[in-house]
């Protein structure tokens, strides 16, 4: 029986053990999508207790607590934040199977020398050794970047956002860590939702375009794309419930913002049509300005209505939608690699039946001149374990080329996330052992010793140009 979490943990041969010992465990990380608050890292806040950096927001958690039985008070109530990291602790100890079980040991190990087992009897003693460590400076949310090794990361940042906070940790000549922004122009895709115009509004404002119609919309958008890559931006980032292309005319277009504007329903073909053009378009300013796009689709949103009604979004109350969206993807890539504006895309899907279908597509897509221009990004959230990830990387390696792959991401809100770039690299290692002890390829270890430092660090390093 092996040791609970020891340090071979997850890596099963010699192989995998060598390659991340010896190859991925020391390499820095670069987290190029998360959802940290840069006022945050800017204000390099400090966290009472163990509850505020572990619970708050993570709706990972959350999900599981609820499964629990465990009452909202204790979730995202005002129960005491003791009660609420007892009542998550009694959930953890049944979470086998779980990456949560396993991301929060990582964590204990790594930020708070805890190697045993959080669960209701140890509860006082988690609580005590974790909030004694949180207390000190050292634990602050610069040094916990520091102390996680981290080099790079890129926040999540709607294009109204004045980003002073970036501004402000830019100016910090004692923080080393880089720290961009992420373009996330969603609110101005999604013409279908209630607070579109109130949007639009502030978007005039920030911009200085008085928005009237989608041309003006999209010389406001170039705007804020010339103003966020003044501050470092390189990266957008789309969330889609569905990818779509159903093109039309300018007029048309025209003619369906209008009808918005002045407070009419629209119908699901004229949203489409809309929400194709704006895609069109931002795709080409990516592409001009030299970005990388992200597109991450697949989830229903919002589904438990009683409790989104009651707590908003990003709670804990999406799941996957089960429908295939590849022929719209190939089409929307064709649309943009016809007019030589299709930039390097990153593309991510929640429904894992759709990893073959994503490698299939890109691999239509890809040129010579740019290695790994189209990517299948990482196993994205529901599907971020062990399994998941196993199956991302093997499908893309049956159709593509793995060892070009950019590699793992956090898209956390919390600062004690980054062990999930060991997970991944301990999950590699031993997807690679096993291929190579089973005789699939030869014991080359120079060769798979770079290939596992590319994926885990430089591909991405490489890639967006950090």
């Amino acid at each position: 029986m092996k040791n609970f979490m020891d340090q071979d943990f997850l890596l099963t041969t010699d192989t995998a053990r060598t390659l991340y010992h010896d190859y991925a465990k020391g390499l820095p990380i670069i987290d190029y999508h998360c959802h940290i608050n840069p006022r945050e890292i800017a204000e390099d806040k400090l966290f009472d207790n163990i509850t505020q950096v572990w619970l708050g927001g993570d709706h990972y958690k959350w999900r599981l607590m609820r499964a629990n039985g465990i009452d909202e008070k204790y979730i995202t109530g005002d129960a005491s934040d003791y009660d609420k990291f007892l009542h998550w602790a009694r959930t953890l100890q049944k979470a086998i199977g779980n990456p949560v079980y396993h991301f929060s040991h990582l964590e204990l190990q790594r930020y708070f020398g805890y190697y045993g087992v959080l669960k209701e009897s140890t509860v006082d003693e988690v609580w005590k050794l974790c909030n004694k460590k949180l207390s000190s400076n050292e634990f602050s949310a610069k040094n916990i970047m520091k102390l996680s090794h981290v080099e790079t990361i890129c926040t999540t940042d709607d294009p109204v956002d004045s980003l002073c906070w970036h501004e402000q940790i830019q100016k910090d000549s004692g923080f080393s860590v880089k720290v961009y922004p992420a373009f996330r122009p969603d609110k101005a895709l999604n013409i279908e939702k209630p607070d579109f115009s109130g949007y639009l509004k502030t978007l005039s404002e920030v911009s200085g375009v008085l928005i009237t119609s989608f041309d003006s919309l999209c010389r406001a958008l170039k705007k804020r794309i010339a103003y966020f890559s003044s501050k470092g931006c390189r990266i957008s980032d789309h969330s889609l419930s569905y990818v779509m292309y159903y093109p039309a005319d300018e007029k048309e277009i025209e003619e369906i913002f209008c009808r918005k504007l002045r407070g009419e329903i629209l119908t699901e073909q004229e949203i489409l049509k809309y929400k194709t053009a704006f895609m069109l378009f931002a795709g080409k300013c990516y592409s001009e300005a030299g970005w990388v796009m992200q597109l991450h689709y697949g989830p229903k949103r919002d589904n438990n209505q009683k409790l989104y009604k009651l707590l908003g979004p990003d709670t804990g109350f999406d799941c996957i939608n089960n429908l295939s969206f590849s022929s719209q993807l190939a089409d929307y890539l064709n649309a943009l690699n016809e007019t030589d504006s299709l930039p390097k895309t990153v593309i991510y899907s929640l429904n894992p039946v759709d990893n073959a279908a994503i490698d299939s597509v890109i691999g239509c897509f890809q040129e010579g001149s740019v290695k790994g221009k189209l990517q299948h990004g990482s196993a994205w959230w529901l599907n971020d374990h062990k399994q998941g990830i196993t199956e991302q990387m093997t499908s893309l390696a049956n159709t593509g080329l793995l060892a070009n792959f950019i590699g793992m991401l956090t898209d956390s809100r919390s600062f004690l996330s980054y062990p999930r770039h060991e997970y991944f690299r301990r999950i590699l290692c031993d997807l690679f052992g096993q291929w190579v002890e089973k005789g699939e390829y030869p014991f080359d270890l120079p060769l798979l010793g770079e290939m596992i430092q590319d994926i885990s660090y430089y591909n991405t390093k490489n890639y967006f140009g950090f």
